[in-house]
């Protein structure tokens, strides 16, 4: 029996049936013939559809240049290696695989056996079977030296069973970023160093792991001849070694079947000293400030000259041989290099027919999928600034480490082709950046919820030594994709949804019928229901013990559906009225000047027409009124039976109410005409006001007390562009003070300064009042305490700094177009319930709480997100494992009230090794940003930053020590689902709110803070690790987009033109050495130097360039909840300071580590915990 197959539990959510359409079958006798249902795993072979091609022979070829571009076959971007085999699904002990079939395509990090050559230059591999490889591939074949190597005392001397491991196959990405050797075998989770004895006792667990060698030969591998018999030693971990010396060839890979087990990804050698690598900006601004905002970049120093990347390195850049590493003093001790050891694995060699030595390269470009030979060799952008000591130092190669991209491109290989089928419990979605088809079959969709983990401790005491956080991040009423069914809403009738009598769970899937139907047992209390099941719900069972009416009924097979709620469940016993929104412009000076308020007049008088609506309603139920503000309140009657509007003026902002009942509020079909006059005349009433004063608090008030007038709930959409100093309740005074950064009182910037808002936004939840603010200011205007409002209520904020009607209308307008027509729910409440044993205990997002466990939100629309951590109150089991099921109570834009249940079975595990094999670094990630960018609220930055570099630490350090078998202290061993938690990590920590640098304002801290607490794990993701893609591999006649890159300086060409995104900015970086042709179909100007750089859009051109560059523009601004502001950057450009702020693994000027030096840090700190 496998190490992780559960015991039957029965029909509900156990193991899969045989031959179920869409199951899959867990580990066992079975071979699997799909992705098995775990995150990424390990390595499956190559991606289908490639050629397979001999690589030219000859000697090795020295530093390609990053802009090469492929001649033959499919354009493979550098920066990917290929993933090891096998994933938790697959066979551990069953017999051999039949020999056609096909394998998954990769998952996870090619583990590499030491000693057999490497791919070819262009080679591309296709599919092989389990097994014995062919024996007459060139990359197989060892000298006699190798082949009879000891790696950690197993003679490599007897051929690998068949079944067992793919031995030696070509790979079909290159290998790139994080490709890792290795030495693999059937005992879990042991990374080998030649010095170390047989795996000891503790392999029970079962983790994969893969290890690099230590002692590779530096003689050239013998190409001809069959290759050896092997053996292959036993255990299996990914390391990095630090580098010894330049030379050397890198060991190419053996991956093999974990033994049920997660791999680890190790990191070997002495801890490695921190690399002096350039300063990029890397942390992340969320909004960019037009021309007017650039002035406060010019003290930085410029950027460093791309000229680096081009050509071979330098002379004083090789380090000589047995000369001492130099000690950077950053992080850790440091050792000399070991007598007898060759250099890391720099990542796969050219076979070309140049010379090997580097001096002798002529500047051709070489063929496009190789990466650096030797880490050495990279250029660092500083490299003439360091002093000369540290300029023969030898760096990591950033090839060498986990890449995201390479995980992401993986798992979109390997898991976006087969629909993610939710019937089995606790199984790991495929990740966020992966294109998937859901189907529901009993636990919610992960587009519904995600989890940090989806097998969960079954005691307190495991999950604090982990420390590994249990949280699950909920979007309630996400949006699904078109070849999705939306939840069915289920009308029980009066009666109502049936429910436990105890705890009040709503009937799921979960729960247990028992006396032949006339009964049930909660789920998640273990109460049997008092009296009978209502006679309109009884059913017989079958012979199973399932309803025979089971798939009829949504709230009985589905993970996600809806109920219609009765009376009981609406404020006051009665049913609620249709919402309605209101418009709220402010028309002081500002507002005018800068033609916001004609703008929006403009816009509104179309938009109007788009009011959400219910389902098949043929026109809207909401109600409209408008208000305009500035030190002063308007208000305008529009009723339908008035020939032109009326204006009334309520100047006793402190004692606000509303002058107006009958005709504030009106349905915009009957008052259409009235309405389009007063958008005609607001512009021109306040065309030549000189009042440049607001007042803000008061205009909040005044919605809510018209929306109490009219007993509904409601949005109020406000523009506001200053700070309110005007003599009002809620007055702000201009408190922004630099020098408070990096002190304890640091916090303070972050806190409203009064709490006034608190109390209007605990009035506005009660009311259903949610709030959006649209804020354009040109200076200082306190977003920590206007926003106070907005978060509290569901609502959102979207800020326009220095505003320009011709750079940001389109940005703005679309916003704004989002905002009005995306369909919300008011008056909302959410509940999370748990099965004995977990309870939940913290939440963040944008919502308001008045007691511990309901989540009030006056709006929540399809895109906030509300994470919730979980803590044990008592033992679990592994049996039934954990459930959790969040309901969420919501009054519909048709005026429905309305449950939507979201239902997920989780796992429960008794060995750690289990939990994390089945975490999930996004999620974990969008927590861990929520908790550090809560935090800042009353704890200094810097401690914020070390509580979490000291929790991770826990996290891999519990790892190592309980999981990963034995080896030297200098190997930094990962879990495989969560290699990818230190560079993410990084990110957070180097991002604007947590080290940020004098050009990022108070204010865009704090919009920061609070956008980043109700994203989700999609929006997240790329908010801390930008996508950058470069835009010359696009294939013109494809759908397909080419395959990202990482974000740093060295992987820029200056012949490349690159697209990056975040969430919120849009970059378009343009080399100077981009081809002329393709300037003049992008921008229609002949040469670099005409590119006009201010320009917010690409210029519509007739050529197949330009339009398939505005459609992936297009695409990207589709996926994000805001419209993203396109940026054309000229490299050494003003603006490129602004662009490197986004290159997350580079350094920062703020004090950000780059990825290289905060993998190093981590290690000390792990190595320190475990010291």
């Amino acid at each position: 029996m496998n190490v992780n197959q559960q015991a039957h539990l029965g029909s509900l959510y156990g193991q899969p049936q045989p031959g179920y359409p869409g199951y899959q079958q867990p580990y066992g006798g079975q071979p699997m013939t799909e992705a098995p249902p775990h995150h990424y795993g390990t390595y499956n072979g190559p991606v289908t559809g490639y050629p397979q091609t001999t690589p030219p022979q000859g000697p090795v070829r020295a530093l390609p240049t990053p802009a090469a571009v492929s001649s033959t076959g499919p354009t493979i971007p550098m920066g990917h290696p290929n993933y090891s085999q096998y994933g938790q699904g697959d066979m551990q002990n069953g017999p051999a695989a039949p020999a056609g079939q096909v394998q998954r395509p990769p998952v996870s990090q090619p583990f590499v056996q030491p000693g057999i050559a490497p791919p070819g230059a262009n080679q591309l591999a296709s599919f092989h079977q389990y097994g014995l490889p062919p024996t007459n591939t060139p990359q197989q074949q060892l000298t006699s030296q190798m082949a009879g190597m000891q790696i950690g005392s197993v003679a490599t001397s007897t051929a690998s069973p068949a079944g067992m491991g793919y031995a030696g196959s070509t790979t079909s990405l290159p290998p790139a970023s994080g490709m890792y050797s290795s030495t693999t075998g059937s005992a879990p989770g042991t990374p080998y160093s030649s010095s170390q004895g047989p795996p000891s006792a503790n392999l029970h667990q079962g983790l994969a792991a893969t290890s690099m060698p230590q002692n590779l030969s530096r003689t050239q591998p013998n190409l001809s001849g069959p290759p050896p018999a092997q053996r292959l030693p036993t255990p299996q971990a990914s390391t990095f070694s630090a580098p010894a010396t330049s030379g050397g060839y890198p060991p190419t890979g053996f991956p093999l079947p974990p033994s049920g087990a997660p791999q680890s990804t190790t990191m070997q050698g002495p801890p490695l000293p921190g690399q002096a690598l350039s300063g990029p900006l890397a942390s992340q601004p969320n909004h960019v400030s037009p021309s007017p905002a650039l002035p406060t970049m010019a003290g930085f120093p410029p950027g460093p000259s791309m000229s680096g990347l081009q050509g071979p390195p330098l002379p004083t850049q090789l380090g000589q041989p047995g000369q001492p590493l130099q000690q950077n003093g950053s992080f850790g001790q440091f050792r000399a290099p070991q007598p007898g050891y060759a250099s890391p694995y720099p990542g796969t060699p050219n076979y070309g027919s140049q010379p090997s030595s580097t001096s002798q390269l002529p500047p051709a470009p070489p063929p496009p999928m190789q990466k650096r030979l030797d880490p050495d060799s990279i250029p660092s952008p500083h490299l003439n600034e360091l002093p000369p000591q540290q300029k023969t130092r030898h760096r990591i190669d950033p090839d060498a480490i986990p890449s995201p991209i390479q995980v992401i491109e993986d798992d979109r290989n390997n898991r976006g082709l087969d629909p993610f089928v939710t019937g089995v419990r606790g199984q790991v979605p495929p990740l966020v950046t992966t294109n998937f088809q859901v189907k529901d079959q009993g636990n919610a969709s992960p587009r519904y919820i995600r989890c940090t983990s989806y097998n969960i401790p079954t005691s307190s005491d495991m999950a604090k030594q982990s420390q590994v956080p249990l949280a699950a991040v909920i979007k309630p009423l996400a949006i699904l994709p078109h070849d999705e069914v939306p939840p069915y809403v289920v009308d029980h009738g009066e009666t109502g949804p049936v429910r436990c009598n105890r705890c009040k769970a709503y009937m799921c899937p979960f729960m247990q019928f028992i006396e032949g139907g006339r009964r049930f047992q909660c789920c998640f209390c273990s109460c049997v229901t008092e009296g009978n099941t209502p006679p309109h719900y009884f059913q017989h069972l079958d012979h199973t013990g399932k309803r025979v009416d089971y798939y009829e009924r949504p709230e009985l097979s589905l993970g996600s559906y809806e109920f219609l709620a009765t009376v009981d469940y609406c404020k006051n016993n009665r049913i609620p009225n249709p919402p309605a929104f209101i418009f709220m412009i402010d028309v002081s000076y500002n507002a005018v000047k800068n033609g916001l308020v004609m703008l929006v007049c403009e816009e509104l008088k179309s938009l109007l027409d788009c009011l959400p609506r219910e389902g098949n309603m043929e026109e809207t139920v909401i109600r409209v009124g408008f208000v305009t503000y500035n030190k002063v309140l308007h208000f305008y009657n529009v009723k339908s039976s008035l020939a032109q509007p009326q204006m009334m003026v309520v100047s006793d902002v402190a004692d606000m109410f509303v002058p107006l009942l009958d005709g504030f509020l009106v349905n915009v079909n009957e008052s259409r005409a009235v309405i389009t006059s007063l958008l005609d005349q607001i512009p021109e009433m306040f065309a030549d006001t000189r009042e440049t004063e607001t007042v803000f608090a008061p205009v909040i008030q005044a919605g809510l007390e018209a929306l109490k007038a009219a007993d509904c709930a409601g949005k109020l959409f406000i523009f506001h562009t200053s700070l309110p100093i005007a003599e009002a309740p809620g007055k702000l005074k201009n408190r922004d003070d630099k020098k408070l950064i990096n002190t304890d009182k640091e916090k303070t910037l972050f806190q409203p300064q009064t709490s006034f808002y608190n109390n209007l936004a605990k009035d506005c939840v009660a009311q259903g009042c949610c709030v959006d603010l649209f804020l354009f200011p040109n200076q200082y205007l306190d977003l920590a305490t206007l926003g106070v409002v907005p978060y509290q209520t569901g609502g959102s904020i979207f800020k326009y700094t220095f505003f320009q009607v011709e750079t940001d209308k389109e940005r703005f307008l679309n916003d704004l177009r989002r905002s009005v027509q995306k369909e919300v729910g008011f008056d909302a409440v959410m509940r999370v319930r748990t099965s004995t044993g977990i309870r939940a205990t913290d939440f963040f997002g944008a919502f308001y709480m008045s007691n511990t466990t309901d989540v009030e939100l006056a709006g929540l629309d399809t895109e906030k997100t509300i994470t919730v951590e979980f803590k044990h109150d008592d033992k679990l089991s592994e049996d039934s494992g954990a459930l959790l099921q969040c309901a969420v109570l919501y009054t519909s834009c048709g005026g429905q009230r309305r449950l939507r249940i979201h239902n997920l079975a989780l796992n429960c595990c008794t060995q750690l090794a289990d939990l994390y094999r089945n975490c999930e670094t996004d999620t974990l990630i969008n927590y861990f940003s929520k908790f550090a960018y809560r935090g800042v609220l009353s704890n200094p930055t810097k401690s914020v930053r070390d509580t979490l570099i000291n929790q991770c630490a826990q996290i891999l350090a519990c790892y190592r020590k309980n999981c990963a078998s034995p080896s030297s202290a200098g190997q930094l061993i990962l879990p495989e689902c969560m290699k990818l938690l230190p560079v993410y990590l990084n990110c957070i920590l180097k991002s604007d709110v947590l080290q940020s640098g004098p050009e990022v304002t108070t204010d865009d801290r704090a919009y920061i803070r609070q956008l980043v607490s109700s994203m989700d794990v999609a929006e997240t993701n790329v908010f801390f690790y930008p996508r950058l893609l470069p835009l010359s591999k696009v294939d013109l006649d494809s759908d397909s987009l080419p395959v990202a890159i990482r974000c740093s300086e060295e992987r820029l060409s200056k012949g490349e033109v690159y697209l990056l995104e975040n969430g919120l900015n849009l970059f378009l970086w343009v080399g100077a050495n981009v081809q002329q042709a393709l300037i003049q179909n992008l921008f229609g100007v002949s040469s670099f130097s005409q590119i006009d750089s201010s320009m917010s859009s690409l210029p519509v051109l007739d050529n197949p360039v330009s339009s398939k560059m505005r459609a992936i523009i297009d695409t990207f601004r589709a996926q994000r909840p805001r419209f993203m502001k396109l940026l054309i950057v000229k490299q050494d450009d003003k603006m490129e300071l602004l662009f490197k702020h986004f290159l997350v693994e580079d350094k920062n000027l703020n004090g950000g580590a780059s990825y290289v030096d905060f993998l190093c840090h981590m290690h000390k700190e792990i190595r320190q915990l475990l010291s």
